[in-house]
């Protein structure tokens, strides 16, 4: 497995946000994570990432426990994500936003910024934001558009090549398709299709279950914090228990 959680778990106060989940995905693979709002979906994701610490349980990631270290660390170590709500700078250009993401690849320390670096390194890192604004459907003409001048779907997709910059071993996408249409959506599927058949592991949390039912070779679902269950899309459609929880008769037919 590439990641690992074992009981992992989350208390804000009285409330049990996260109540000892165990998650696996295996490298190259696509989990799913749905469940109704106010689940946990979320706070775990947040738990993987490193922005906030577990209170219990175990997170591996490549066989390595990294449980307790924080976001920037992770990040170092290959797990990417976007977020539920768009997060880019928006008074800076799409390219800047993009080649933000390759700080977890450059160095930063006192004798990196004594040495400048070589200029072949400096365009490498350009070409690769390039091709990236390209990859995920932006376009690179729009390479020095404002982040903040992009309509909403667009931006989560410059969220989305910002986090490949940083080369990871693990993307996590927290509901990427929210406000796109069904064009943008179809391209998102094509996307995460991609990724997968050159290898990269995917967390998707997603309220589009059939994008998450096309996209992922397995489907865990969460309610009140707690792994109800975990299976491939067909086994997900059929269970009882979740179409009571979330998906109801309607969303699965």
């Amino acid at each position: 497995m590439l990641l690992e959680t074992v009981g992992l778990t989350k208390r804000f106060g009285g409330v049990t946000a996260v109540d000892r989940v165990d998650l696996g995905i295996a490298q190259g693979r696509a989990l799913g994570l749905i469940g109704p709002n106010g689940a946990g979906k979320t706070t775990l994701v947040n738990l993987i990432s490193g922005v906030v610490p577990a209170d219990g349980g175990t997170i591996r990631l490549s066989g390595s426990d990294v449980t307790g270290r924080p976001a920037h660390r992770l990040a170092a170590l290959g797990i990417a994500r976007t977020f539920q709500g768009v997060r880019v700078f928006r008074g800076l250009t799409v390219e800047d936003n993009v080649l933000i993401g390759r700080h977890t690849r450059t160095r930063s320390d006192a004798l990196a910024r004594l040495i400048p670096r070589p200029r072949s390194a400096i365009d490498a890192d350009r070409a690769r934001a390039l091709s990236l604004i390209d990859r995920v459907g932006l376009g690179r003409r729009r390479a020095e558009v404002l982040a903040g001048e992009l309509p909403y779907g667009d931006q989560r997709r410059l969220e989305i090549a910002r986090a490949l910059a940083s080369e990871p071993l693990l993307l996590i996408l927290d509901e990427p398709a929210a406000g796109m249409n069904p064009t943008e959506s179809a391209g998102l599927r094509a996307l995460i299709g991609s990724l997968l058949v050159e290898g990269l592991t995917i967390l998707l949390i997603e309220h589009d279950v059939r994008l998450v039912m096309d996209t992922c070779q397995r489907v865990a679902v969460l309610n009140f914090g707690r792994k109800i269950a975990d299976d491939v899309p067909a086994g997900i459609q059929r269970d009882p228990v979740v179409r009571e929880a979330y998906l109801g008769t309607e969303a699965v037919a």
